[in-house]
């Protein structure tokens, strides 16, 4: 067992990378970051600078550059790779699906090539609750079928097997695929938080705009779904929770006597609809958030939401951060930063 205190982090400047990083940095890693910034800012790292009072390494490259990885892997000296960079978009993976399977497909090969050419090990994997497709059942655990309804999905589908079979044919590498459910709000201080380039994507970066005067009002897209209230029903789990479960894996895959390779939910086990984020967001801001029933958006499930008993069992971690905590803090980042991060 080796003491693993070096980390690379690429994409460590996104929304959930950033987060991460402070975990990181609180418990006394050393952190490099490797970030193209093309869905990001810099200055989300010099906040995670302030919030700790300490410094990370940055590294300007791209994950589907091999050598660029190599060098940065060589001098940051890490001994494992939490791999959050990839395209995100549900929707525009629809639009430019071979963009998606280049950055997020070919990106993680390249890693995985660099990686092995430096001999380190150790990968935490950012996938994604998207790889159980159309839900056969919920609550979603770790063992039900896998699917996908979108070219984003299936990318993320297609890392997980290329890990699950980079594992079958050396034992030595260590894999923990994460797969998140919805992440949301922001940390505490105000300084940190979801700052989408151009429209949201995600469902609470966009109404927190709506309520903080950025645009007029949210589009629901369906309300015929077969839920409580129609629409859409997610687990949302808060993003500092989140963070956490990246410590909670490096720690496990540093502790394991050998090689592992295991896919882990980070979810709450509760689902929340789009109308009750609506509800609990307008509470927590104080602020009305009008809204339009729009149709739905093909690619869209009904509802989906994890069974987060493994994760405990076999990280020890649990999400402990309820719905109120996750609307008001991202409304203290958006009214402290109506304009994200901006220059």
């Amino acid at each position: 067992m080796t003491n693993r205190k070096n980390i690379l982090v690429t994409g460590g400047a996104g929304y959930i990378g950033s987060h991460t990083c402070v975990a990181l940095l609180e418990a006394g890693y050393t952190v490099t970051v490797f970030d193209n910034y093309c869905n990001s800012k810099p200055e989300a790292l010099n906040r995670v600078e302030r919030l700790t009072g300490k410094s990370l390494n940055r590294v300007q490259g791209d994950v589907r550059d091999r050598a660029a990885i190599e060098d940065a892997l060589r001098q940051s000296d890490a001994n494992a790779v939490i791999h959050f960079a990839g395209l995100k978009a549900v929707g525009e993976s629809g639009e430019i699906p071979l963009h998606y399977y280049d950055n997020n497909v070919v990106g993680t090969l390249r890693l995985l090539e660099a990686m092995q050419a430096c001999e380190v090990k150790t990968l935490v994997f950012s996938s994604s609750a998207t790889v159980y497709g159309s839900p056969q059942y919920l609550p979603l655990t770790e063992d039900h079928p896998l699917s996908a309804t979108n070219p984003y999905g299936r990318t993320k589908l297609v890392v997980e097997d290329m890990l699950r079979d980079a594992f079958a044919a050396n034992s030595a590498w260590r894999f923990g695929i994460l797969r998140y459910f919805n992440p949301v709000g922001a940390h505490e201080s105000g300084l940190m938080g979801e700052d989408p380039q151009g429209v949201p994507n995600n469902l609470l970066p966009f109404v927190a705009q709506v309520a903080v005067g950025r645009r007029d009002f949210l589009n629901v897209w369906g309300d015929d779904y077969e839920t409580p209230d129609g629409t859409g029903v997610r687990d949302y789990i808060h993003v500092v929770d989140l963070a956490l479960g990246h410590l909670r894996a490096l720690e496990k895959l540093d502790k394991a006597e050998s090689g592992l390779c295991t896919a882990v939910n980070l979810g709450t086990g509760v689902g929340y609809s789009v109308l009750d984020m609506v509800r609990a967001f307008a509470q927590a801001s104080g602020q009305p958030v009008p809204y339009k029933i729009q149709a739905r958006r093909p690619g869209d499930v009904a509802a989906c939401y994890a069974d987060p008993s493994f994760a405990k069992q076999f990280l020890g971690w649990e999400a402990v951060r309820n719905l109120p905590t996750m609307c008001l803090d991202a409304w203290r980042w958006q009214r402290q930063n109506p304009l994200g991060y901006a220059d």
